[in-house]
């Protein structure tokens, strides 16, 4: 297993430079495997929403799709995946951000009964409480 940097997904995901993309389409499609996975960190995963909605301008179901490419993928392990895939879940049919709803679902994972937040639109999701 091989960790996997932001900007080695991200260049993959939206293949806006040709070498690099390339570069990235040969580690990931044809030297990782069920077997020799690549690891996306949860950190990874959270830059990537970021980088995809602040520079690239994805919106929500774009977001989602590429957050479904990443955890579906057999060449690659996700970190705390199960949570991912619940966060997922959540952003789909909620109005909460991914990165917030992620950083919920792995304190749940931790044992934590609740996540406080002083973000209010936040606070509106399972699981948060609003710190006032």
């Amino acid at each position: 297993m091989i960790g996997l940097d932001t900007n080695v997904v991200m260049r993959y995901l939206t293949r806006d430079d040709k070498a690099q993309f390339e570069q990235a389409r040969r580690l990931i499609e044809d030297d990782l495997s069920a077997e020799n996975q690549g690891f996306i960190a949860t950190i990874t995963l959270a830059e990537i929403v970021w980088v995809l909605e602040s520079n690239y301008g994805a919106g929500r179901a774009e977001l989602a799709d590429a957050i479904e490419i990443i955890l579906s993928s057999s060449q690659l392990a996700v970190e705390a995946s199960e949570a991912a895939w619940r966060a997922l879940h959540a952003f789909r049919t909620t109005s909460g951000d991914y990165t917030d709803i992620l950083i919920c679902e792995s304190a749940h994972d931790a044992g934590c009964k609740e996540t406080v937040t002083f973000d209010r639109r936040a606070s509106t999701l399972p699981g948060f409480r609003l710190l006032d």
